[in-house]
């Protein structure tokens, strides 16, 4: 099928179970915004969607590869289909030994893999009957408040995007350039409200970053996320010790085995499926995490419901949420999660519990 033939499609069809076997699909989701960080900007993001079934029920699963981590949904797909063969017998109920599997045997492509991950996990909720966050054993009256995102732009546009954010209560603003400061008044000359800051390793010395984190603590930004490049990390320890608030590893943190030196540098860590390989991963991430007693935020990449969704499933466990990236978004073809008040309302279906737009 098409991009513009699944995109086209009615709703229904698109939640109804085919025959046996698994799809993929390049999707282009379309931003609201030109959305702009240290390492890009654009008005859309391809992401690689994932369809499987077995014994009528339909697992749906998303990557949103970036190319910081040198992958793209070309490069998701043809992972995912090099195991097509496998996934195609494999006794889905033993997922953790499937998805076990599956890493093995693919080297890399963490987006893809999460593809694969969030579709056998909302297959394995399905078959159940119960919604994910239910297998895991959490309340999702315990889901936390999401930020929403404010993309580098001009001050005109930045103020803009403040006002139309004036339903969530906390924001993330982009920063990591000349324009920090600019950016940054022009969404205190809107809102007062708590601010949380992602760098997107933008500060290239530690005595930048302390400048610059001494400037933001003074107009209520209450974290700050990846100040400098994932390889710096003595100069993230002893920024760390010099500044107020929380450091957060973004870019530093992609798999369970980085979390317990980046306990030695930062305050927490930003977990996101497409980083890391789904919600298993992600899940086992956070449990290191509390164990060396850091905070957790979970994150996600500019994508649709189905990815958002899977992560919002485990947003119970974690401090923070920057969960939205389809909230970022023009035509995405699912509901999931929902937002009320800042708030993550997790749907109660089983599975992942998407239905169509």
């Amino acid at each position: 099928m098409k991009r513009r033939n699944f995109l086209g499609a009615a709703p229904a069809a698109m939640l109804a179970a085919g025959k046996d076997g698994i799809e993929t699909e390049i999707v282009r989701v379309k931003l609201r915004h030109t959305w702009t960080t240290v390492m890009s900007s654009s008005d859309y993001r391809d992401t690689l969607h994932v369809r499987l079934t077995r014994d009528g029920i339909t697992g749906r699963g998303e990557g949103a590869p970036i190319v910081r981590y040198h992958e793209s949904a070309e490069s998701a797909r043809k992972a995912v289909e090099s195991v097509r063969g496998f996934l195609g017998t494999a006794d889905l109920r033993a997922f953790s030994k499937v998805l076990g599997e599956v890493f093995r045997r693919i080297d890399g492509e963490w987006a893809g893999k999460a593809a694969i991950d969030i579709a056998v996990m909302d297959w394995v909720g399905q078959k159940l009957g119960v919604p994910l966050y239910r297998y895991f054993g959490l309340d999702a009256r315990d889901a936390p408040v999401t930020t929403f995102s404010i993309g580098i732009d001009t001050p005109e546009i930045t103020r803009q995007k403040t006002r139309e954010a004036a339903a969530y209560p906390v924001l993330k603003v982009k920063v990591g350039l000349e324009t920090d400061e600019a950016t940054i008044e022009a969404v205190r000359s809107v809102t007062k409200k708590p601010l949380r800051v992602d760098a997107n390793e933008g500060w290239k010395s530690k005595e930048e970053a302390l400048r610059k984190i001494k400037w933001l603590e003074a107009h209520g930004v209450e974290m700050i996320e990846q100040p400098m490049p994932a390889e710096m990390f003595e100069e993230t320890r002893w920024l760390r010790g010099k500044v107020n608030i929380p450091v957060f590893a973004d870019e530093a943190c992609k798999h369970p085995s980085d979390i317990p030196k980046l306990a030695q540098a930062y305050d927490g860590v930003n977990i996101k499926l497409d980083k890391c390989g789904g919600v298993l991963e992600a899940y086992r991430m956070i449990q290191i995490a509390r164990s060396l007693g850091m905070k957790v935020m979970l994150g996600c990449m500019i994508s649709s419901s189905v990815t958002v969704t899977a992560a919002a499933h485990l947003s119970p466990l974690v401090d923070m949420a920057d969960l939205d990236g389809n909230l970022l978004i023009a035509n995405d073809p699912y509901r999931g999660v929902t937002v009320r008040e800042g708030k993550l309302i997790l749907p109660d279906g089983p599975g992942l519990g998407l239905r169509p737009a």
